[in-house]
Parts: C-alpha cells; sequence; structure tokens
C-alpha cells in the first residue's frame, strides 16, 4: 500500500510549507496525480484525513487530487496520448506527463 506513503509525504510536505511561511492553519491542498502513477486518489484522501485527524495544523485541510491524463511525445515529432507505440512511425513513444504525484499548491491561513 503504497498510498500511505504518498499521504504521508502530502502531510510533511504541506506542514513543512505552512511552517516556512508561519501559517496558523492549512485549509487546502491541491495534488496532481497522473493516470499512470498507479495510485489511488481516493484511498490517499483517506489516509491523509486519518494522519491528520488529531493535528491541529490541518484541523480545517481538505485534500483535492487531480487526475492528469498521460501524454506522449516521439523523436518523430508526435504529441499525444498513445503510450504503448507511436501512430506516427511505429516507436516507443517517450512518457512526458501522466506518471507523477505532484503537490501543486497549498493553501494556508497566517496572522
Amino acid at each position: 500500500m503504497h498510498e500511505y506513503g504518498i499521504a504521508y509525504d502530502i502531510v510533511v510536505t504541506s506542514r513543512r510549507a505552512a511552517l516556512d511561511n508561519n501559517a496558523t492553519s492549512i485549509t487546502h491542498i491541491y495534488v496532481d496525480v497522473g493516470e499512470l502513477s498507479m495510485i489511488n486518489p481516493e484511498q490517499v484522501e483517506f489516509l491523509f484525513t486519518t494522519i491528520v485527524e488529531d493535528d491541529p495544523l490541518f484541523r480545517d485541510a481538505k485534500l483535492t487530487c487531480t487526475t492528469v491524463a498521460p501524454q506522449t511525445r516521439c523523436v518523430c515529432g508526435y504529441v499525444g496520448s498513445e503510450i504503448f507505440v507511436c501512430p506516427e512511425c511505429g516507436q516507443l513513444p517517450e512518457i512526458v506527463k501522466g506518471k507523477e504525484v505532484v503537490v501543486t499548491r497549498i493553501e494556508v491561513e497566517a496572522d
């Protein structure tokens, strides 16, 4: 269950960003989850809620995961979403987007 590790890393990253900016609470965290990352966003959201349950810094925190579709690029110039075979030349395209799990934005409250 690597979703737990992802949820934990989101908590640690958010806490560090909040404390570095003198925040009193974290209100919203936005995460992009690539379709090819093999991560279940609903499970990450559940585990995140469980991890921060008793943490006052995350009292009103909401986690929003956005699914990112795969994007590929081929040496022939093809850019699209075909991940196995380039429809232009038949080669294996390079996956440039869709495998990532990235915290894109953290909203905080500060005094």
